[in-house]
């Protein structure tokens, strides 16, 4: 079976290829970071790119779809080299273009208003394929790797980051690196619905990324309704590890907060959110529910949304309410998987 190529750093590269004078190497790793395969690859020799393509994939994750909403924002669907799919949302900001992208094939975590995960996990993706996937969009978009098309990395696409903690470190160490894509860890941001050991683990590395927590609800019994991971860990605890996480890093915690209607927007609520986020710096991002057929909650109105918010800055937090964007391109991750992995099943 072949191996991956991008799942290997230029250093590991340089030691695969020990054979060949170092430029070499950085021929390559060059291309692969523009989403080249061997067959374009000019100024390698011919007998090397073919004995590449015997052994190597070049491109782990091709783009086989693209939808793109009226306000710019474009979901990605890709396949994997074993033929899974997984997807990606770009979306344009004023300081640049923020990539959603993939962790795993699928989810295991179980939350009840997310898509991602109703089909459960199939695999974990590699180091390589999830920079494949920055890689790929940033070439659709016309960047290369001086001139980058893809400013900002989210990583809250499908599957839970910190289940899948090696590849992941390694892939933020790889895209941040000099020689690939060099995108700054302060623009990147790892999305965690709490799973605190790994947390803690992540505060120890060095690394400066963002760290955004899927909190959802501000008292257990309400968070446990709808995620899994509640029942092994509570917010006491969740919170504990993100204000270690903070005096580690420096960063401050961003805690989404999914708005839903009769569970999680009471007064009481508000109240909590502010005791919670109080004393470190901290950010509550709101959401508006994205409905989708097979989800139970509730989505509130915009008047609601803004009454909560209102409530949460009078007691003093600092609160958003997310922009939403690509709603017409089923722009909350696994609606389109599913969708077009139903349609390859019918056919």
């Amino acid at each position: 079976m072949k191996k991956i190529m991008l799942d290997y750093t230029l250093v590991e590269i340089r030691g695969l290829l020990a054979d060949l004078p170092a430029f070499r190497s950085k021929q390559l790793y060059k291309w692969l970071n523009l989403d080249a395969e061997y067959s374009t690859m000019s100024n390698i020799a011919l007998d090397l790119r073919a004995k590449l393509a015997d052994e190597y994939i070049a491109r782990p994750a091709q783009i086989v779809d693209v939808l793109t909403a009226k306000d710019g924002t474009r979901k990605y669907l890709f396949r994997l080299s074993d033929g899974n799919i997984v997807e990606g949302v770009s979306m344009v900001y004023e300081h640049g273009t923020t990539l959603c992208l993939s962790t795993q094939v699928g989810c295991r975590m179980g939350c009840a208003f997310c898509a991602s995960g109703r089909d459960g996990l199939v695999r974990n993706m590699s180091s390589g394929e999830m920079l494949g996937e920055v890689i790929a969009v940033n070439k659709y978009l016309g960047g290369t790797c001086d001139g980058r098309a893809v400013t900002n990395l989210v990583l809250m696409g499908m599957g839970e980051p910190l289940d899948n903690y090696d590849h992941v470190l390694k892939f933020i160490r790889t895209v941040s690196a000099p020689e690939s894509l060099n995108i700054g860890q302060r623009n990147i941001s790892l999305s965690t619905c709490g799973l605190v050991p790994e947390i803690l683990r992540l505060a120890e590395e060095g690394l400066g990324v963002n760290l955004t927590i899927s909190l959802h609800a501000t008292t257990d019994v309400t968070r446990r309704k709808n995620m899994p991971v509640a029942k092994t860990y509570s917010i006491d605890r969740l919170i504990s590890a993100a204000k270690y996480y903070f005096d580690k890093t420096g960063r401050r915690v961003i805690y989404e907060y999914v708005l839903l209607k009769g569970e999680n927007m009471s007064p009481a609520d508000a109240a909590n959110l502010a005791r919670i986020t109080r004393g470190y710096p901290s950010h509550v991002n709101l959401i508006m529910l994205n409905a989708s057929g097979a989800l139970k909650n509730t989505a509130c109105t915009p008047a609601e949304a803004r009454a909560f918010f209102c409530a949460l800055a009078e007691a003093g937090v600092s609160v958003t309410i997310r922009r939403s964007v690509g709603a017409e391109i089923e722009g909350a991750c696994g609606q389109l998987r599913r969708k077009f992995v139903g349609d390859l099943t019918a056919t």
